[in-house]
């Protein structure tokens, strides 16, 4: 996905030059960069998996391997195939399921011949859309033929479902990509898609005189020319970072090759004591959450008088491609603490981390327990998974084929793409990410208004090869975190080892990281948690400001002493509050927090963190 238009280089007005050449110098200026910044030393084992390039793969075979995953989408046939083999076999020696299949078929035959025959009249649908199903809620679907159509596609869309799963033998892994497979094959012919079977396309082109499909098609090619020139999305161009995204005052206190700390000038005359360090997933642009005025989290806990700290992650190109796991918690977290205490000292930090950036911070506690380093005052987890057991979806595109084609890719190219990450992330709710934008912006005509979390996502970011692979292999293949495995500087880190207060955060309708997998941290750490569910997805349920109009929490908090309770009966039990999450958030802060005092300075000059630029900073930019 393309950048924002309005981005542009910051002009550079650092003393040494070769800071400016980490932006369009040579790949040797930017090792010489590196070299000269790097002042944290670097564990030489994130993990106890081997290094992506010590894997014996053959470099022709890699090459192809890259050129069929750009064909692909960065999906693997061999795992798709495999899937549908085993499910093929397995079902031909099952002629149990077939009789099932069968009778099923000629029920659902039976009720749909019945139901068209009372269909004249009004009736009840034999067949209802699942509730997160929107598809079909327009009341034009209920006229005939119109309603004939629909129910009988999620009659046979029920009963691919059942074909599919429930075969004896096939692995469970199997089972969820096939059955996961077929329902995106069946979406791509479902009557919504189409002008003739969509009743509200329908009658807007014949209210329109067809208007609404002309323009579309010009809908259409100004989507297909933007992306084929590297253009953003119609309507980006209204936002600009620095000005109406990314807008809240602060100053660049620290820069090195893989970060830039923003910290963030006071609005209350009197902060609390303890500063709040935000660690947002490398994965995405971190003014996520610094967005508008309105909706920015930087602006809300500044504004409630704490002090907040930022790192911005510098977007890899094929230079660094060997950054891993252990560049992004020494570069990272470790560098960000130790400014803070040069800013701040005698102080301890609340930390907080959004998706991996949660996921990173957990290792980075957890590693600071083992070495009785009590530095941290709380750690907040937002939607991050510390368990990779049950992932969610998004398990269905890693298997040994998926990331043996995906490291192939970052292989030969040194990075992940944004175009590369967001066909699979699309598949995970292509009905609201795919389908339905096709509908309306190319059926029906009509465009959706940008907004800054649009904008936001349209902003691209890539993965470098060796972070990436590690984190594929030794988090969601190996589980290593979750079960002890996982090497910080030699040894071992457990999340048991944990002993500050958590703040967890998940959301109902995530894809990404799925509430029940989020709540698996109740499983591994001895410690007070207080844990939090939110309406909304991923990124919405997170960017939850008071006053977003229909969003509701539930919150309770389990005591080191606590039985654990399962999460489907925490839902039954934990408090339900309407509004927004971030209130309670502060206050819990507060709870956990000195009185109020005098704010710190901005940087330390005197122990080298000067005030470098203002924020946004510089890598934030960084196409």
């Amino acid at each position: 996905m393309p950048v924002l238009p309005s981005i542009r280089r910051a002009k550079t007005d650092s003393a040494d030059p070769r800071v400016a050449d980490v932006h369009n110098g040579s790949p040797e200026a930017r090792r010489s960069l590196k070299d000269m910044l790097m002042d944290v030393p670097i564990p030489a084992d994130a993990a106890t998996h081997p290094a992506p390039e010590d894997r014996e793969r053959r470099p022709i075979d890699r090459a192809l391997r890259a050129a069929v995953g750009r064909m692909t989408g960065g999906l693997s046939v061999a795992s798709l195939s495999a899937a549908y083999a085993n499910w093929i076999i397995h079902l031909l020696a099952s002629p149990g399921k077939q009789q099932q299949l069968l009778e099923k078929a000629l029920r659902k035959a039976t009720l749909l011949a019945s139901w068209t025959a009372s269909a004249a009249r009004p009736c009840a649908p034999c067949i209802a859309p699942l509730p997160q199903d929107r598809r079909f809620s327009h009341s034009d679907w209920q006229r005939w033929p119109y309603n004939y159509v629909y129910q009988s596609f999620l009659l046979a869309q029920q009963w691919w479902h059942v074909a599919t799963t429930g075969v004896a033998g096939v692995s469970a892994h199997h089972e969820q990509v096939l059955e996961f497979a077929t329902r995106q094959l069946l979406d791509v012919f479902s009557p919504s898609n189409y002008v003739i079977t969509n009743p509200e396309v329908s009658r807007a082109t014949a209210e329109n005189a067809g208007m609404n499909l002309v323009n579309g098609a010009q809908n259409w090619l100004e989507d297909v020319t933007r992306h084929v020139l590297g253009r953003p999305p119609v309507g980006v161009e209204r936002f600009h970072v620095g000005v109406n995204l990314a807008a809240t005052a602060g100053k660049v206190v620290l820069r090195n090759p893989l970060i830039e700390l923003i910290q963030y000038a006071p609005t209350a005359g009197q902060v609390h004591p303890e500063p709040v360090l935000i660690v947002p997933a490398w994965i995405m642009k971190y003014y996520i959450l610094d967005l508008s005025v309105h909706n920015s989290l930087v602006k809300y806990l500044v504004d409630q008088g704490h002090t907040v700290f930022m790192i911005s992650w510098k977007n890899p190109d094929a230079s660094d491609r060997d950054f891993g796991l252990a560049d992004y918690l020494a570069l990272g977290i470790e560098a960000a603490l130790a400014a803070i205490a040069a800013i701040a000292p005698q102080t301890r930090v609340h930390a907080c981390g959004y998706c991996l950036g949660g996921t990173l911070l957990a290792i980075a506690g957890a590693a600071m327990a083992r070495d009785r380093d009590e530095r941290l005052a709380s750690m907040t987890l937002l939607a991050a998974q510390t368990d990779f057991e049950e992932p969610g979806e998004l398990s269905l595109f890693m298997d040994e084929s998926q990331v043996t084609l995906l490291e192939d890719m970052m292989w030969d190219q040194g990075y992940l793409s944004s175009d590369q990450m967001a066909g699979a992330f699309g598949l995970l709710n292509s009905q609201d990410l795919i389908w339905s934008r096709l509908v309306r912006n190319y059926l029906l005509g009509r465009r959706m208004e940008m907004t800054d979390l649009m904008a936001w996502n349209a902003d691209a970011t890539r993965m470098p090869f060796r972070m990436h692979s590690e984190y594929l292999r030794g988090l969601f293949l190996g589980n290593d975190l979750a079960e002890g495995r996982f090497l910080v500087r030699g040894k071992p880190v457990a999340l048991t080892d944990l002993r500050v207060p958590l703040f967890v955060v998940g959301t109902r309708m995530d894809h990404v990281a799925p509430w029940t997998s989020v709540f698996k941290i109740h499983l591994l750490t001895d410690t007070e948690v207080t844990f939090v569910l939110t309406k909304g997805g991923h990124n919405a349920g997170i960017v939850s400001e008071p006053g977003h109009g229909g969003r509701s929490y539930q919150q309770m908090t389990s005591a080191v002493s606590a039985r654990f309770t399962p999460p489907e009966e925490w839902q039954t039990l934990a408090p339900h509050f309407e509004g927004s999450w971030w209130p309670a958030w502060h206050a819990w802060l507060a709870q956990h927090s000195g009185p109020p005092g005098t704010p710190p300075s901005i940087g330390a000059p005197d122990r080298g963190y000067p005030q470098l630029e203002r924020a946004p900073g510089r890598y934030v930019y960084l196409r």
